[in-house]
């Protein structure tokens, strides 16, 4: 049989005590004797006292719980974001609630309605690549629960953003191709519809233009996983042979297509150099390892978390928004050493 939580009641009847007086002595209130302050407080512990939250959030309308909505939480990028979103809520006595949505539309709307129902004070979200329709977006700011969008936002609804500055991040890895001679540099592309896809080709654009390179159209694959590198591999080898180099969205796409061209008679990075986007922990072990954009996902979780608390607590109006730009760092490995054969040594 299930036992039943001890509660106030409980430790009055016991001690023969109000059960105001237990709950006075658990705070530690002035007006409790020390003598009768010990006795509750150390029974409570000894029989495992736990408060209820959902009492106390009743009488407070807060339950200290915020809701973490992510893609997936094997990404390194969120799973970094979720590392500083927590060392951030746990500091300022918040739980997290954490939704993955598996890029499902449908997964997203039910975890969003999910949460409001378990009543959190607040949202954090990165919303999924198969989203169009936002009216849950709008029920969560219906619901006078406060909303911040991280990594994917939505454009459509106003709120607090905390992003990387995608489009510098391209362009940084673009031009890093371009100095170390590629001329005519491939882009595995995410959807156009994320701000993200778009951002991170308009940077790979720039870069191409400020150095007088053709932007050729047909060099722009829609690619963004591993299993679509895949998929379009034959479209990827058959232009193989004009490319010197590879801006790939992230870096699993970016591992992938190394393989696809290793598997096909290219060395990388001799005939073809290869930058990525994340740096997660295969950036490292990749052969050879990835050149890649290092996103600051632990700094992003921060700042949205402190974004989140300030509507929370009231430090920010209802209205007062706020978009907070990291900007990305190039993190320089062996795929991208054009002209070099890479070997490993033995």
């Amino acid at each position: 049989m299930k036992s039943h939580p001890i509660t106030i009641k409980d430790i009055a009847r016991i001690l023969g005590i109000s059960p105001s007086t237990v709950s006075r002595a658990l705070k530690d209130h002035p007006d409790i004797s020390p003598k009768t302050k010990q006795l509750v407080q150390t029974f409570a512990q000894k029989v495992n006292y736990r408060p209820n939250a959902l009492a106390l959030s009743l009488r407070s309308s807060k339950t200290n719980t915020i809701g973490i909505v992510i893609p997936e939480i094997v990404h390194h990028f969120f799973s970094s974001v979720i590392s500083g979103i927590e060392d951030v809520a746990y500091g300022r006595g918040y739980n997290a609630i954490i939704c993955q949505t598996n890029e499902n539309y449908q997964r997203e709307v039910i975890d969003m309605q999910a949460l409001i129902d378990n009543r959190v004070d607040g949202i954090l979200i990165s919303m999924s690549k198969n989203t169009h329709e936002f009216t849950h977006f709008n029920n969560v700011r219906d619901n006078g629960v406060p909303i911040v969008f991280f990594d994917r936002i939505c454009e459509a609804i106003s709120s607090d953003r905390v992003i990387a500055d995608d489009f510098e991040g391209a362009r940084i890895a673009t031009r890093h191709l371009i100095n170390k001679g590629c001329k005519k540099i491939m882009h595995l592309a995410a959807p156009q519809h994320l701000l993200i896809g778009k951002n991170r080709k308009e940077g790979y654009y720039s870069a191409l233009r400020e150095h007088h390179l053709q932007c050729d159209e047909d060099y722009i694959i829609k690619c963004d996983t591993r299993e679509s590198v895949f998929a379009k591999a034959d479209d990827i080898i058959r232009l193989a042979g004009e490319i010197d180099g590879v801006f790939a969205v992230n870096d699993s796409t970016a591992i992938a297509v190394m393989q696809v061209l290793q598997r096909n008679g290219y060395n990388v990075p001799k005939d073809i150099a290869v930058v990525g986007f994340g740096d997660g922990p295969n950036a490292n072990i990749a052969y050879p390892p990835l050149t890649t954009v290092e996103q600051k996902g632990y700094d992003i979780g921060q700042a949205a978390m402190r974004l989140l608390i300030g509507h929370i607590e009231d430090k920010a109006t209802e209205e007062e928004f706020e978009t907070k730009i990291f900007t990305p760092e190039l993190v320089e490995r062996t795929s991208s050493q054009l002209g070099k054969d890479f070997r490993y040594n033995t």
